[in-house]
């Protein structure tokens, strides 16, 4: 009787392990590598197997009728000069302030084609390499704020910091401001709605994306980590830097913590705007919305404010095709001299680790920098499986003292992008994502400074010392790699 209850529970699993593999290949339309994933799954771990498929195997399946409904008004304000911008740059008619940046006016074309990023030349930048010096400015900004304060963070915690903003943002309601607030329901769920109550009470908005209640939580998967933050229309934010204290190196860890935030003015703010926007009315229940008076605040008259070339680009599971990491791959494939980068996870699927390859064994100087100190052990080990790769093309791997969270790719000290995005599939394909796109000498000659003073105070990984590590150590690698397309 047991054998044969066993023998028809194994049939069944079997069975569930086909239809799910069927649905992965015929119906999600998964590629190789994560097909291949998820049979190794359901073949070692059949029964949890079909629960992390329900979570973290799902393809987006987005309310798009809704999202578009919003979409069309905003994509139109734009849709002229898009056309127009494509159609100079196809005739190799744009004026570019910087003469230098016709070299690269592929990669513009490529961005307007693919994510509908304008290119603006008249923004200013500051780039912050620590949380409190980007607090200060923020805060400082949202003091200073006069028609509204959008926000959107992966995560938003309940500590100094967070409470901090939020008390000013709720003071800020109060004396008449548009108040918009959108975080990350999986990235901020262990912060209690009711750090909200005052501010809700003040007109200020709230709203969860994806929030995780009974019959969402297969939304897991799905995680909006943008940081974006956008001041009467005319100032904005974004990198990578969450709202909490341990961006400081006041959190409970006690790790050292280094990442890059960026303040932008100048027209790039507009369509950082619309991101937000986009994602707004998503998540919002906002009923008569006047579009003439939204419009009127969010997108006011912008005064030139640097020279400084930028597009803003997005990706994410509800877009045709990873517009970020396409860019990226575009740089570093138009890399003649150096490519830099920064991240904090480094799980590259086989196109991005390639272009880093075919870099290196063209005569180009490539740099990868991650964290020496890890937050996730499961995710940095299947990082460090991957240095060998790198290494043994002649890239160089940096191991920086502390928690490197920072994401900034930067080429030849002409290009460079900065913003949410890891270096890894998930970011890349999975997430909700942001990054700014930069063409100016002068601002990323900065940003390759920036990496070579963290690149003194790092050590470079010799192959003796990497070839070293215990074989439980190794082991772990190639196991938690089986698993890398879901970290």
């Amino acid at each position: 009787m047991n054998i044969l209850f066993f023998l028809h529970a194994f049939e069944f699993i079997m069975i569930i392990n086909l239809l799910f593999i069927i649905t992965a290949i015929y119906v999600e339309r998964k590629n190789t590598v994560e097909i291949s994933t998820w049979i190794l799954i359901f073949t070692f771990l059949p029964i949890l197997g079909f629960i992390l498929y329900l979570f973290f195997g799902r393809s987006m399946r987005f309310g798009k009728q809704k999202v578009f409904k919003g979409k069309k008004e905003i994509d139109e304000k734009y849709s002229e000069f898009l056309f127009e911008q494509k159609y100079l740059l196809q005739n190799n008619k744009v004026i570019f302030r910087d003469a230098n940046n016709a070299n690269y006016y592929d990669i513009m074309e490529m961005h307007i084609n693919a994510s509908k990023s304008i290119l603006t030349q008249d923004n200013d930048i500051t780039i912050f390499t620590n949380g409190k010096d980007k607090y200060e400015s923020l805060i400082k900004d949202i003091e200073e704020a006069t028609e509204s304060i959008n926000i959107l963070y992966f995560i938003i915690k309940n500590d100094n910091i967070g409470k901090r903003i939020v008390g000013l943002l709720t003071k800020k309601a109060k004396e008449g401001l548009d108040v918009r607030i959108i975080y990350d329901h999986f990235g901020s769920f262990l912060t209690p709605f009711s750090m909200y109550e005052d501010l809700i009470k003040a007109g200020g908005i709230v709203n969860r994306f994806f929030p995780l209640k009974l019959g969402t939580y297969l939304r897991a998967n799905f995680r909006n980590h943008r940081k974006i933050v956008v001041i009467d229309g005319k100032i904005g934010y974004l990198g990578g830097m969450n709202i909490g204290d341990e961006y400081m190196d006041l959190g409970e860890k006690k790790t050292h913590w280094r990442d890059t935030h960026l303040r932008i003015t100048g027209s790039a703010v507009q369509v950082l705007q619309v991101k937000f926007i986009n994602d707004w009315y998503y998540c919002s229940n906002e009923k008569n919305i006047n579009e003439e008076k939204m419009r009127k605040k969010l997108f006011p008259k912008i005064e030139q404010s640097g020279e400084i070339a930028v597009q803003i680009v997005s990706s994410g599971p509800d877009a045709n095709g990873e517009q970020i990491k396409r860019g990226i791959i575009k740089m570093i494939n138009c890399a003649k001299e150096s490519v830099f980068i920064q991240t904090p996870y480094f799980i590259p699927d086989q196109s991005f680790l390639e272009a880093l390859q075919i870099a290196s064994m063209s005569g180009k100087d490539v740099r990868v920098m991650i964290p020496g100190i890890p937050d996730k052990k499961m995710v940095y080990r299947v990082t460090f499986s991957y240095i060998q790769a790198l290494m043994d093309y002649g890239i160089k791997v940096y191991l920086y003292p502390g928690f490197l969270h920072s994401k900034m790719v930067v080429i030849d000290g002409q290009v460079s992008t900065i913003g949410t995005t890891n270096m890894d599939i998930r970011s890349f394909r999975l997430d909700f994502e942001v990054n700014a796109f930069i063409y100016d000498r002068k601002f990323s000659s900065k940003c390759a400074d920036i990496f070579k003073i963290d690149m003194n105070k790092s050590k470079l990984v010799t192959m003796e010392w990497y070839k070293s590590r215990s074989t439980w150590i190794k082991f772990q690698e190639g196991f938690f790699r089986l698993f890398g397309a879901l970290m």
